[in-house]
C-alpha cells in the first residue's frame, strides 16, 4: 500500500514563491503596500507647509502611537526586502533561464526608461528608506535637534547638509519612475490589460509617479530656497 505525501502549508507557500507566478504575486502585494505607504507618507510630510505646529503635532501623534508605528515600519521594511528579492529573482530568471545562451548584443526589450532601470531603482529606493529613517527618525545621521521638533529637524537637516537634500530629491525622482512602471505592471499582473483601458492605466501611472515625485521633492527644494524658514 503506497502513501502520497501531502505538502504542508509552508511547503505549498515556498513552492508558490519559487514559481514565476508566485514571485509576481509577491511583487504585486508588496507593491500595493508600498504604494499606499508612499502616498500616506507624502501627505503627512507635506503638512510642513502648514507650519511648525501642524507638522510637530503630526510627529507627536506618530510617536505616541508606537504600538502602531513599529509594526508599520516592520511591515514596510519586510515589504521592501521581499519586493527587491522577488524583482531580482525574476530578473535572473528572465536573463538566464529563459535565454541560457547569452546574446552577443543585448537589446532593451522594453522601451521606457522606467522599465529599463527598474532593477536598479528598487534597491536605491530601499537604501533611501533606511537612510531616511536614520536621518529624521533615529537621528543617527544628523543629531542636534530636539526629537519632538519635526519642523526644525527637517530644516536643519537639509540646510546644513545640502548633499542630503540633493540625494533626497534624486532618490524621489527614481521613486517616481519606479512607481510609474510599478503601478502599470501591477495592473498587468492582475490581468487588467485591454486596448481600451491600457492607455488610461499608463497615463494614470505616470500621473501618480509625477505627483509623488513632485510632492516629496518640494520639501527639500523649499528648504534650500528658504521658502520654509527656521524658527530656532
Amino acid at each position: 500500500m503506497s502513501s502520497v505525501a501531502v505538502p504542508s502549508g509552508f511547503g505549498r507557500t515556498a513552492a508558490l514563491f519559487n514559481s514565476v507566478v508566485g514571485k509576481k504575486i509577491v511583487m504585486a502585494v508588496t507593491g500595493v503596500i508600498l504604494f499606499g505607504f508612499v502616498t500616506v507618507h507624502m501627505i503627512g510630510n507635506l503638512q510642513i507647509f502648514l507650519g511648525p505646529d501642524r507638522i510637530n503635532a503630526y510627529g507627536k501623534f506618530l510617536q505616541e502611537n508606537v504600538e502602531l508605528l513599529w509594526p508599520a515600519r516592520i511591515i514596510l521594511l519586510t515589504s521592501v526586502a521581499l519586493h527587491i528579492l522577488a524583482a531580482w529573482q525574476l530578473t535572473m530568471l528572465n536573463n538566464f533561464k529563459a535565454r541560457p545562451v547569452a546574446y552577443v548584443k543585448k537589446a532593451a526589450l522594453v522601451s521606457t526608461y522606467a522599465a529599463r532601470t527598474m532593477v536598479w531603482s528598487g534597491p536605491i529606493v530601499g537604501f533611501f528608506i533606511v537612510y531616511h529613517i536614520l536621518h529624521f527618525t533615529t537621528m543617527h545621521a544628523y543629531p542636534g535637534v530636539a526629537p519632538d521638533d519635526v519642523y526644525n529637524k527637517v530644516i536643519y537637516g537639509f540646510q546644513r547638509q545640502p548633499a542630503a537634500a540633493i540625494f533626497y530629491m534624486v532618490a524621489n525622482i527614481l521613486l517616481a519612475t519606479h512607481l510609474y512602471h510599478g503601478v502599470w505592471s501591477l495592473f498587468q499582473t492582475l490581468g487588467v490589460n485591454h486596448p481600451r483601458y491600457t492607455p488610461w492605466i499608463k497615463t494614470g501611472s505616470k500621473l501618480f509617479g509625477f505627483v509623488i515625485g513632485m510632492g516629496n521633492c518640494s520639501i527639500p527644494l523649499a528648504v534650500l530656497l528658504k521658502v520654509l524658514p527656521r524658527t530656532l
